[in-house]
């Protein structure tokens, strides 16, 4: 499908020729999600009929996390904002249109507060400074939010009073965290960190269900896609009471627990430790009797299980952006659910990894586009697919 840009209202972000995020601002929101469709069409429609994209009432605002390096311009001045896109300058940004509006308010407040502070930005040429990044999480639904400090420094001179003053001027904050990453790596957090203020964790909700959520949690971007994106993939995935369902790459437990109530048993599977620990404080956080999270290779675990003759009726499978494994996609054939709902957040990947379904006895029965991302090239799709 071929849309032709056009300048258009929606294209109002001072931004957009520097940083680089949004790569379909130059189209009508109607044209983006046109475009999108065509993607899809291109890339699965081989395997079945594609239908109609799902979008957003309102593109805007939605991404309830917010990450803001922070860095020092050639004549001194502090800036805060955004990578731009394929490298490592940083585009200075007070708003951004698909950023939560308190989280962008909270950033530049910090960024003001610095100089008062003696505190200035971190040069990781130089190694010295204090501020890194600021990264502030908030519940859509609970309205709970969380600042993250990340310093290339051990030390924080007068961090009492910096938090003091800094819940003062934001007193709807509900925990503050201190994070050390002093490494040259490109990754925002580091092992390190200090409570300054409340839990340390939020709670926010999806489809009835709370969720804990840390600095380092995977939580979907954007809450009310995921809820859309969510019930139709449960609703693919035709759950009954007597079924067993896998969760792979399960993460903190979101899909899995939400699914609990419709199933016999539910099983998540995650290699990060951290989320698997997570994933359990929240089957403990919504009273949820019948899942259960073991950090393990999920294809491997799937075999072991069908091995002890514990099958999983249906398999959720969510996998990052570089898709599936062949190991993994190999164990999924050879433990042989008889369902398998696919979500993907690259179609180019996810056309790979069903090419394999496939050819090893599976057979494409629905797909499902769904805009998470508007203004972005990116789009998430959900395959059901079935044993033959």
């Amino acid at each position: 499908m071929s849309i032709t840009p056009k300048k258009t209202s929606d294209n109002i972000c001072p931004h957009r020729k520097k940083c680089g995020g949004c790569q379909l601002q130059n189209l009508t929101y109607p044209e983006q999600l046109s475009f999108k469709q065509g993607k899809v069409i291109k890339l699965l429609g081989k395997f079945h009929r594609v239908s109609e994209i799902i979008g957003m009432d309102y593109p805007y605002h939605y991404r309830n996390k917010v990450q803001a390096a922070f860095g020092t311009t050639r004549g001194g001045k502090l800036i805060s904002g955004i990578y731009q896109s394929s490298s490592h300058r940083i585009v200075a940004v007070d708003e951004c249109l698909l950023e939560d509006k308190t989280a962008d308010a909270i950033i530049v407040g910090i960024r003001k507060l610095l100089p008062s502070f003696k505190l200035t930005a971190y040069n990781e040429d130089t190694r010295r400074g204090f501020l890194r990044h600021v990264l502030v999480k908030r519940g859509f639904q609970s309205g709970e939010v969380m600042v993250v400090l990340v310093s290339g420094s051990s030390m924080f001179p007068r961090k009492k009073d910096f938090t003091k003053a800094l819940l003062k001027q934001f007193p709807e904050i509900t925990t503050l965290v201190w994070n050390i990453n002093d490494k040259k790596t490109s990754l925002v957090l580091g092992e390190r960190q200090e409570v300054l203020f409340g839990s340390g964790k939020i709670t926010d909700s999806l489809l009835g269900c709370r969720f804990h959520i840390s600095p380092q949690s995977f939580y979907q971007i954007n809450p009310k896609q995921t809820e859309v994106l969510y019930a139709k993939a449960l609703e693919f995935a035709d759950l009954k009471q007597s079924d067993v369902l896998l969760d792979a790459y399960c993460g903190i437990g979101t899909i899995g627990l939400i699914a609990a109530d419709r199933v016999g048993q539910v099983i998540g599977v995650e290699v990060n430790p951290a989320a698997v620990k997570d994933a359990r404080e929240n089957a403990r956080l919504n009273g949820t009797k019948n899942a259960a999270f073991y950090c393990a290779d999920a294809g491997e675990f799937m075999l072991r299980r069908k091995a002890e003759g514990q099958a999983a009726d249906v398999v959720m499978m969510d996998p990052p952006r570089a898709g599936a494994s062949k190991q993994f996609l190999h164990c999924l054939v050879e433990a042989a659910p008889k369902r398998v709902v696919y979500i993907s957040c690259n179609p180019e990947t996810q056309k790979r990894d069903l090419f394999y379904l496939v050819k090893n006895g599976y057979k494409v029965k629905k797909i499902q586009p769904v805009d998470m991302f508007p203004h972005t090239e990116h789009v998430e799709t959900i395959v059901l697919l079935f044993r033959q």
